[in-house]
């Protein structure tokens, strides 16, 4: 410590004050693991859950695992937050993902295929284990189903090592010429994604399934006839996915991102899984062809690829295994069906809470928009839209009616980059006017601007979220929106969009905040306000919401105002590079992470600020990416009402302890799980506090906004 200014400072910047981001973020696939494990939650929720673990860890390979290494062959040497080196980084991720994918497995093996079997669902572990009858109805379904579609490839002198494709499932066998003369040759044949990989096998008594890969392995003979199989085994390997784009040296972005997606399929091979007991020398055969090195193998108890439980999830029946407590997604008491959302708009802000309020009163704002003949213009940003995205429909209507529409598409939204293309073009054929991000950023900013000309004059009615505009998560994802046709905001909402088409850069704003060049210094002075009135003796008070947190300087702030006397209490979903329990740093923080039926993804702010409290939500989270290398936005959220009911839905989540798992001084987790009346699912509350409210608006008639006076206890 040491002194300045009259008061004592500390040096918050030390190494052991942090966590590692990679090492973070694996603890929040390991809490979601444990909802797997959570025998509380219904058998196909459980399955559910671990297929989301096996998706999870597939990006995290792709993008940080890939990151990762790419530094280490670069000679990388810069320290991370919490001073390890790139390579001290990567052993401790191997190590963790090994354990990691251990788990899995023995929760798949010892814990959720057991009950299946008690619940009348059996999986096939091996095509060895089939009976006569099976095994020749399995054999007519290979012959009639899956010969045709399959593409058998040979490795010899001729035949180089095939191409084998990112995170394909595939088959690779050792195999002999049937006159017995030559050496072992290799063989692959890639699972087709094209057909289930869940085949059922046709019994009176119970659902039997059998894998596609093991229907292939029993007839895989038959693709090779002039050969003996001595052996087979499945294989998948994982490749670097990160693109490489310069944006500064490419002539035409879309075609750029297009020619590096084709090169995605030959990035470097990062990860090989196995099947255990494979045979040693078809393994070393892979292993060598795709350079691979001994820790980046993974050899697997189990099928491989365990994202085919979310089709498992899915199968027709079982309804009394999936979870049925929460309601469907529920009207907007403000905003029904019929209404004149402008109309609607007019009479004040409205706020909406997705997944449990509706996503259609933002569908019907672009649709109402589009047919308006009042309205002048409609110009949004698209980070990741649906596949038969309504949104893109309401857009090309709104240009065929003369409307100027204008629209940001992301084309560099991680995964997502042939998507957006294909909508760009789509709206471009449209008359559309196709904006493709600026160079060097991301734009994941969540807004919408309708330009209506009305008795008065022009009007502008504005769109913010915390979410995607796409109507399929929207249904999956917690988030918050914001229909306002405040003049500020309006007038802001316009300044960004004459940014990102004109990159003109506004002098000052109104309300809105913007990364990457204000946004970071605003969050910083909110939190270096609480800390003033703190040391002041005045009312300072920080909730914060957000999916990640790992920017230092972020960090060090907290640190500075909770040394200050600051109380602050921290939502955290996933990567948590913060420690909490610090002496003299970190004791009045808290942070918990919530893991539940929906993904958490909302971000909301709240600065007690002297008795005078804020209250904010935004695209962005507390990491470097959004604040420095993106175009987000943070809103406001000013009226009484609508701060009431974001303030709620900020303390039923401090209160859960349901799904809430809180971090401990050591940086584990620990669920203070309670059962009974005691119990706060704020998850499930919300679900059915909007059900309660829709109800009683429907009776009522009222359009009030709806305040819970006594929160329900019982899960």
């Amino acid at each position: 410590m040491r002194k300045g200014n009259g008061r004592v400072k500390t040096d918050f910047s030390r190494d052991e004050y942090y966590t590692n981001r990679e090492l973070s973020w694996l603890l929040f696939d390991r809490r979601v693991l444990d909802e797997a494990k959570n025998k509380s939650n219904p058998l196909f929720e459980r399955l559910k859950f671990l297929s989301i673990t096996a998706s999870n860890l597939d990006e995290f390979f792709m993008i940080r695992v890939a990151s990762l290494k790419d530094m280490v062959h670069a000679g990388y040497k810069k320290k991370d937050i919490a001073g390890m080196t790139v390579k001290e980084q990567l052993a401790a991720v191997v190590e963790e993902t090994h354990s990691l994918v251990q788990q899995q497995y023995h929760v798949y093996n010892r814990s959720l295929m057991p009950q299946l079997e008690e619940h009348g669902l059996h999986i096939i572990k091996h095509h060895e284990d089939l009976t006569k009858e099976e095994g020749e109805y399995v054999d007519r379904y290979f012959a009639d189903n899956v010969y045709p579609v399959l593409t058998p490839m040979a490795v010899d002198s001729s035949r180089p090592f095939p191409l084998i494709r990112n995170k394909s499932l595939n088959l690779g066998a050792l195999m002999r010429k049937k006159n017995g003369e030559g050496e072992l040759e290799f063989a692959t044949v890639q699972v087709p994604s094209v057909l289930s990989r869940i085949v059922t096998i046709p019994d009176d008594r119970t659902v039997k399934v059998i894998l596609l890969e093991e229907v292939i392995e029993r007839n895989i003979r038959k693709l090779f006839l002039n050969y003996d199989i001595v052996c087979s085994y499945p294989f998948r390997i994982m490749r670097n996915a990160d693109l490489t784009i310069e944006e500064d040296e490419a002539e035409d972005l879309l075609q750029e991102i297009e020619k590096q997606l084709k090169k995605r399929q030959w990035g470097h091979v990062i990860r090989l899984e196995v099947e255990t007991g494979i045979d040693e020398k078809l393994l070393r055969l892979i292993q060598d062809e795709l350079e691979i090195e001994p820790e980046d193998i993974y050899t697997i108890s189990g099928p491989l690829d365990l994202t085919f439980l979310m089709k498992m999830y899915g199968m027709e029946g079982f309804d009394d295994l999936r979870e049925h407590s929460y309601p469907k997604p529920q009207p907007v008491p403000e905003l029904p069906e019929d209404a004149d959302l402008f109309a609607r708009i007019r009479e004040g802000d409205i706020l909406l809470h997705h997944p449990y309020q509706t996503f259609e009163p933002v569908v019907n704002f672009v649709r109402q928009a589009a047919k308006d003949p009042d309205v002048l213009a409609i110009k949004q940003t698209l980070y990741r839209v649906s596949g038969n995205s309504p949104i893109i429909a309401a857009l090309e209507q709104a240009a065929d009616n003369g409307k100027q529409v204008s629209v940001l598409v992301e084309l560099k939204a991680r995964f997502d980059e042939e998507n957006n293309i294909v909508w760009a073009k789509k709206l471009e054929k449209a008359g559309c006017h196709v904006i493709y991000g600026l160079v060097g950023l991301k734009t994941h900013s969540k807004i919408t601007l309708v330009v209506r000309r009305e008795e008065n004059g022009i009007r502008r009615y504005v769109h913010l979220g915390t979410g995607n505009y796409n109507d399929s998560t929207a249904k999956l994802y917690t988030d918050i929106g914001l229909f306002t046709c405040s003049e500020a905001i309006g007038e802001d909402a316009t300044a960004v969009f004459n940014m990102l088409s004109g990159y003109s850069e506004p002098r000052s704003w109104n309300k809105l905040s913007l990364a990457p060049l204000w946004l970071k210094d605003r969050f910083l002075r909110l939190i270096g306000r609480e800390k003033e009135y703190a040391l002041q003796g005045r009312e300072a008070r920080i909730i914060a919401k957000v999916n990640s947190l790992c920017d230092k300087d972020i960090i060090e702030a907290l640190y500075a105002a909770s040394a200050a006397g600051v109380k602050i209490d921290l939502i955290v979903r996933g990567i948590c590079c913060l420690r909490v329990g610090i002496p003299g740093v970190s004791e009045n923080i808290t942070v918990r992470s919530i893991v539940g039926n929906y993904l958490e993804h909302a971000r909301i702010f709240y600065f007690e600020n002297d008795g005078k409290p804020e209250d904010y939500c935004a695209s962005a989270d507390w990491m470097p990416r959004n604040l420095e290398r993106r175009v987000e936005i943070l809103f406001p959220v000013e009226k009484p009402k609508l701060q009431e009911r974001l303030r709620h839905i900020l303390d039923c989540q401090l209160r859960d302890t349901a799904k809430a798992s809180l971090l401990k001084p050591d940086g584990s987790y620990e669920k203070k799980e309670k059962r009974g009346k005691e119990a706060v699912n704020a998850q499930l509350q919300f679900a059915l506090e909007a059900k309660e409210l829709a109800r009683a608006e429907q009776n009522a008639g009222s359009g009030r906004v709806f305040i819970p006076e006594t929160p329900h206890d019982e899960e």
